[in-house]
């Protein structure tokens, strides 16, 4: 089984929800990561991976997961899939696209973190938030439809006994 597999066992149940035991532990893990990348202003995770983990007081299978978790801000993420201990990283994070994946998951306990004032200012990462924000936004074409109207399929009905029956 892959560091991946046994990363997604752990800390996902069947139903695809989160343990709880397996996150109280690693999400305090990962905050440190993210502390000491935005305090160095160093975008570089290069080594290899089981030494990697170890540096960071966690598991490999914990380390992929972050790795995982960042993926869509990383200059060329590796197949986390494929991963072993001896798998050589050498990666590069786009602390905009980063700060973005934070917005989108709702990390407010990352957005916060006083290190990001060394990447950006408090006027910056607040457009950033709000560009971000609003590009979740979905913005309906033409008026909506009333449950009165008439179904826009031309049935003859009313959109409530038609397509906008339940």
């Amino acid at each position: 089984m892959s560091l991946y597999e046994t990363w997604v066992q752990s800390a996902y149940d069947t139903q695809g929800g989160t343990i709880k035991r397996v996150w109280d532990v690693y999400l305090p893990l990962e905050q440190k990561i993210y502390e000491e990348m935005l305090a160095t202003k160093n975008p570089e995770i290069t080594g290899v991976l089981g030494e990697l983990a170890a540096s960071h007081d966690m598991t490999a299978e914990f380390f992929v997961g972050f790795l995982d978790g960042i993926s869509g801000a990383l200059d060329a993420a590796p197949n986390v899939e494929e991963l072993e201990e001896s798998s050589e990283i050498n990666v590069k994070v786009d602390f905009e696209a980063l700060l973005r994946r934070m917005v989108d998951f709702k990390a407010q306990h990352l957005i916060n973190l006083p290190q990001w004032d060394n990447i950006y200012n408090a006027e910056e990462r607040e457009r950033l938030f709000k560009e971000q924000r609003a590009a979740k936004t979905v913005v309906r074409e033409g008026a909506k439809i009333g449950r009165n109207d008439p179904c826009p399929c031309e049935s003859g009905k009313k959109f409530k006994k038609c397509c906008g029956a339940a």
